[in-house]
């Protein structure tokens, strides 16, 4: 028997109708694959945080489910196009290791604090597509030392993401948390692009760009499906 697994999605209030009704299908079609469950987060926790710190509501939805035996947890956001060929990459993972799509190098946008000069790694997480096992939910274990203006004051978009009008210190909180959690909890790292490239499965099969608008996005994603052949 496969182990029990939950997708995760954050979509408040409809967001983005146009960019979902393009990516939501194939994120179905993914779950379904890999026999996982799918639960789209689309009511606020935490009012006072940036909407993309949302995500860290997966803390305690996660808790919860492992009592029900669900032991792998993954996020995609619900403007991520998923190619039907993506295979379960849980298949790939430790359970006592988490997985980005990709990582940064956390000293271009983060300021420092104890936890990531004692990791010392320089993770900065690209966490638009997650996974962590029931041993590792810390992963996304909310901020309880600092408040939502302190924490954005650490954060420092690099020139490119400013110049492209989308995005601010608070677009990045949840980049922020998961990166400070890996250095603060000891996590191990793997990203997905790593770990699909070792077992030769080909690119792309994901598509996700976050410095563009809806109405630009769209027509992008329209032309990768085409070029996809699905």
């Amino acid at each position: 028997m496969s182990a029990k697994k939950m997708i995760f999605t954050l979509n408040i209030d409809n967001h983005m109708p146009e960019v979902t009704r393009l990516t939501f299908p194939y994120i179905r079609k993914w779950a379904d694959k890999i026999q996982a469950d799918w639960t789209i987060i689309n009511k606020r926790k935490f009012e006072d945080w940036p909407i993309t710190y949302e995500k860290m509501q997966i803390f305690e939805l996660a808790n919860q489910l492992v009592g029900e035996g669900y032991e792998w947890f993954i996020y995609v956001d619900s403007d991520a196009l998923l190619h039907p060929d993506l295979p379960d990459i849980t298949q790939f993972l430790s359970k006592d290791t988490v997985a980005h799509h990709s990582k940064d190098c956390a000293p271009i946008r983060w300021v420092y604090d104890k936890y990531f000069k004692r990791d010392g790694r320089h993770i900065g997480s690209g966490n638009w597509f997650t996974i962590a096992s029931d041993w590792c939910i810390d992963l996304w274990h909310p901020i309880d030392d600092m408040t939502s203006e302190e924490v954005c004051k650490r954060i420092h978009p690099t020139a490119h993401e400013i110049k492209s009008g989308v995005i601010d210190p608070h677009h990045l909180i949840d980049d922020y948390t998961l990166s400070r959690n890996i250095a603060r909890y000891g996590l191990k790292f793997v990203t997905i692009m790593e770990t699909l490239k070792k077992h030769n499965v080909p690119d792309p099969h994901y598509y996700h760009h976050y410095l563009m608008p809806p109405e630009v996005k769209v027509i992008d994603m329209q032309k990768m499906i085409k070029a996809w052949g699905i």
